[in-house]
């Protein structure tokens, strides 16, 4: 899908941390990135994300430290500007762990700028989701139960890489972690079992990976959660063939980015509020509270199949 253009804020941000890193480079000493992790170091890991950070730490238990630069639940991750600090812990970090596909192409300028050596795992391309030429790829790969499973055997095996002392940690705590995504898998199948072809309507598409696994159907106009995501109004037709869906026989349930709310994402809430449609909260962050991305994906999936299945 389109991503939103970043703003000047974040090209100046990054300036700024590559100068600050230019100057850090000539003290003699060795960035963290650079040095070894022994029985006695955690490895430094740095994530765009808290979602990422929360797998990480899952995999790696205490023998990483995770830094995660975007932990805001109340912000579009969208807007997130880099600033000379984040740049600091991207240069220290031996491994650092993206989203990509255009989602947070600051962590690649952050990394470039860092110099040194470190192992950088896209989890877009990890997924194998997108495909050459794919224009309107859905770059929220975190809703796909399949490539989380992939992220954190990948990450087990790079914190081994790291620090082989710590495979069988990393080993075990990867097989335990995937145990529980399949358990929800379990779930989504349930979903799919019982109300495969049911419509449901989305504000974004932050949460297509898990409806499209559910057997669900996204009944939303295109041009609508296209504009959502782009920060823009949608034309007037097309906002009011979205209000459309909760008149008559409704969608089933309306999944709502509590990150990016504008006035027209409130009338289609306010709309299937008024149609008695289930409102289920999605989120491109772990929201307050929650530290766990298998307990926050159980809350989700336990949401929309009390939506579907009313």
């Amino acid at each position: 899908m389109p991503i939103r253009p970043r703003s000047a804020g974040l090209v100046a941000a990054l300036g700024a941390a590559a100068a600050l890193l230019l100057t850090g480079c000539g003290s003699g000493a060795a960035p963290a990135a650079q040095q070894p992790a022994g029985a006695a170091a955690k490895i430094p890991v740095v994530t765009t994300t808290n979602v990422y950070g929360s797998i990480a730490s899952a995999v790696g238990g205490d023998r990483v430290a995770v830094t995660s630069l975007l932990n805001d639940p109340s912000a579009d991750p969208h807007n997130f500007e880099a600033t000379p600090a984040d740049a600091t812990k991207v240069a220290d970090a031996r491994i650092l762990v993206m989203n990509g596909g255009g989602y947070d192409d600051f962590a690649t300028k952050l990394a470039q700028a860092g110099g040194g050596d470190r192992k950088v795992v896209d989890v877009v391309e990890l997924s194998g989701l997108k495909t050459a030429g794919d224009a309107e790829f859905n770059e929220h790969v975190w809703y796909s139960l399949p490539t989380v499973t992939k992220l954190a055997e990948t990450l087990a095996t790079d914190f081994t890489a790291a620090d082989p002392a710590g495979a069988s940690t990393y080993q075990a705590g990867a097989t335990a972690f995937v145990e529980k995504v399949k358990g929800l898998q379990q779930r989504v199948d349930a979903i799919k079992a019982k109300d495969a072809g049911q419509r449901v309507a989305v504000t974004e598409p932050v949460p297509l990976y898990l409806v499209e696994a559910a057997g669900l159907v996204n009944a939303t106009p295109p041009e609508y959660s296209e504009a959502v995501e782009e920060d823009t109004d949608p034309p007037a037709a097309v906002l009011q063939q979205t209000l459309d869906l909760f008149k008559g026989t409704p969608v089933r349930a309306l999944l709502l980015n509590t990150q990016t709310q504008t006035p027209t994402t409130d009338q289609v809430k306010q709309a299937a509020q008024t149609a008695g449609v289930p409102v289920v909260d999605v989120s491109e962050t772990l929201p307050d509270g929650q530290t766990d991305y298998v307990s926050w994906m159980s809350s989700q999936i336990d949401a929309l199949a009390a939506a579907v299945n009313r």
